[in-house]
C-alpha cells in the first residue's frame, strides 16, 4: 500500500520550506521516526522524521527545491493490516482484492501533524482532478464517474479560466523567484506545460529586453545564459528566501512598530580586558574561554535586573507593559544563511563561566546552521557585537518584541584621560537602542552607564544583586 507524507507545519505558521538534503532515496528501507530529510525554514535546520515504516517508494522534490506547507514530500510502500489476505483464489478474487486494497487503505493513516487539520473520515476512494483541464459543462461525464483513476481526459481538452497552469516544481519555483505569474505565460511544452524557457522568456519581456521580442523562450534562455557565463555581469539575482527573507521582514516590522532610540557611550575597559588575561592564564577555568562579551553579557544581566523596562515587552493587544523576571538572553550571530539571533535561556542565573560556555555553544550550533525553534524565540534582551567586525559602534534595530539591544564595538588601545594623565587604555563603545515607548532617555542612559561601570571596574559587580 502507498502512504504519502506531505511537508507539515514546522512551527509558527511558516508557510514553506526548503529541502537542504535528503537521507533516503527511492528503494531505501525506512523505519518509524527515521530521519529522512533536512529541510531548512525561515528560522532553522529542522529534520524531518518518518511517520511510517516501509520502502520509500517516490522522491516528490530535490535538494535546493522551496516546498509549501500541505504539498506532498515523500511517498512509502507500507504493510497494511489487511496486507495478508490480499488475494483468494476463488471466483470472487479479482473483486475480493479491490475490497482488502480499501480497507488496508483505511489501516494506515497519515498522521494528524500540525498544520494537517482533521483527519478525513471517508474510507472512499479520491477522485483524481482530470489533468489538462476540466470537461465543459454538458459534456457527457459517465466514464469520468465510473472509473475516475483511469478515465482519460476528454480530447482535445476544454480549459476553464480558473484551472492551475501546468508546470513542474522547478518551474514553479523559478516563477516565483522571478516575480512571474505564471497564469499569463504562454505554454510551449508538450501538452501545455510551461517550461523554464517560457518563464524566462516572459521575465525578459517584462523587463522590457528588447532581446525578447521575436525570440522563441529557448533561445531566450540560451542568452541569458551566455550573459550570467560572462567575466563580469551587469547584474545578478538571488532570490529573497530563508533567513534572509524572514531577518528582513522581522527588521522591517520593528523599525515600523517600535519607536528607536540610540544612545553611545565610550568606555575604558583596560581592567575588564585584565581580569579577562588573568581567567585565561587560571589552569583551573582551562577549557572555558571567557572573553569580552561574556563579560559584556553579565554586566547586561546584572543592570536589567535594576531596570526592568529595558528587560519588557509593549503588548499593544492587551493594552499592557509585560515585564520580565527573568533574562532570555539573545545573541546576534551572523552565519551563512544570515542573521540569526538565538538566546540564551534564564542567562540572568548564570555565573560568568557558565554564561561564557552557553554563548559559545550558542554560536557554535548557529553557525552549522542547527538552532531550533526553542533557542530562537522567547528572547528578552540582545546583544550585537560590532567589535568582531572591527567596527566601533552602530545604530542597532531592536529584536521584534523586545525592548532594548546593546551593540558592543571592537576594543581599542588609544590615549585615553587616567587620573589626570594621558595613558595607553584599551577602551570599548557601546550602543543602545532602546523602544522609547517602554523606556524615557533617562531610564535608558542609567541602564547604559551601570552597564559600562561594571566593564570599568569589574569589582562594581560585588555590588549589584
Amino acid at each position: 500500500m502507498i502512504a504519502e507524507f506531505r511537508l507539515p507545519d514546522l512551527g509558527e505558521g511558516l508557510p514553506e520550506a526548503e529541502i537542504v538534503h535528503w537521507h533516503v532515496a527511492p528503494g531505501d528501507a525506512v523505519e518509524l521516526n527515521q530521519t529522512i530529510a533536512e529541510v531548512e525554514t525561515a528560522k532553522a535546520i529542522v529534520d524531518l522524521p518518518s511517520p511510517f515504516a516501509g520502502v520509500v517508494r517516490e522522491v516528490r522534490h530535490a535538494a535546493g527545491e522551496v516546498v509549501a506547507v500541505g504539498e506532498l514530500l515523500i511517498s512509502f510502500e507500507v504493510a497494511g493490516a489487511g496486507a495478508d489476505d490480499a488475494y483468494a483464489p476463488d471466483a470472487h478474487a479479482h473483486d475480493d482484492e479491490h475490497a482488502d486494497e480499501e480497507h488496508a487503505d483505511e489501516d494506515v493513516q497519515t498522521p494528524n501533524l500540525v498544520g494537517y487539520g482533521a483527519a478525513p473520515r471517508t474510507s472512499a476512494r479520491p477522485q483524481r482532478r482530470v489533468r489538462g483541464g476540466r470537461p465543459a459543462a454538458g459534456a457527457d461525464t459517465a466514464v469520468l464517474d465510473a472509473a475516475p483513476h483511469d478515465a482519460l481526459a476528454p480530447s482535445p481538452p476544454e480549459q476553464v479560466p480558473d484551472e492551475r497552469p501546468r508546470s513542474t516544481p522547478p518551474v514553479r519555483k523559478l516563477a516565483k523567484d522571478l516575480g512571474v505569474d505564471l497564469t499569463l505565460v504562454a505554454a510551449s511544452g508538450a501538452h501545455g506545460v510551461i517550461t523554464r524557457a517560457d518563464v524566462e522568456a516572459y521575465a525578459l519581456r517584462a523587463e522590457g529586453d528588447p532581446r525578447a521580442e521575436g525570440r522563441s523562450g529557448a533561445e531566450q534562455t540560451a542568452t541569458r545564459a551566455n550573459d550570467n557565463d560572462t567575466a563580469s555581469p551587469r547584474e545578478k539575482r538571488i532570490p529573497i528566501r530563508g533567513v534572509r527573507k524572514a531577518t528582513a521582514a522581522a527588521m522591517v516590522r520593528s523599525a515600523f512598530t517600535a519607536p528607536h532610540v540610540t544612545t553611545f557611550l565610550t568606555v575604558d575597559v583596560t581592567a575588564t580586558m585584565r581580569l579577562i588575561d588573568g581567567l585565561r592564564a587560571d589552569r583551573r577555568l582551562e577549557g572555558h574561554r571567557i572573553g569580552v562579551l561574556a563579560v559584556v553579557a553579565k554586566a547586561v544581566c546584572l543592570a536589567l535586573a535594576r531596570h526592568p523596562e529595558l528587560n519588557s515587552r509593549w503588548d499593544e493587544e492587551a493594552g499592557e507593559i509585560v515585564q520580565f523576571g527573568y533574562v532570555n538572553l539573545g545573541i546576534a550571530a551572523a552565519t551563512e544563511r544570515g542573521l540569526v539571533v538565538p538566546n540564551v535561556k534564564d542567562a540572568d542565573g548564570l555565573d560568568l563561566v557558565a554564561l561564557s560556555d552557553a554563548l559559545g555553544e550558542l554560536a557554535r550550533v548557529a553557525r552549522d546552521g542547527r538552532s531550533g525553534l526553542d533557542q530562537l524565540t522567547g528572547g528578552t534582551f540582545s546583544i550585537t557585537n560590532f567589535g568582531v567586525f572591527g567596527v566601533d559602534a552602530g545604530t542597532p534595530i531592536l529584536n521584534p518584541g523586545e525592548a532594548g539591544i546593546l551593540g558592543v564595538g571592537a576594543v581599542r588601545r588609544q590615549p585615553w584621560e587616567h587620573e589626570g594623565e594621558i595613558a595607553l587604555r584599551d577602551v570599548m563603545t557601546l550602543s543602545l537602542s532602546f523602544d522609547h515607548r517602554l523606556a524615557d532617555g533617562e531610564q535608558g542612559s542609567r541602564f547604559l552607564r551601570e552597564v559600562a561601570d561594571v566593564l570599568r571596574e569589574p569589582g562594581r559587580a560585588m555590588l549589584l544583586r
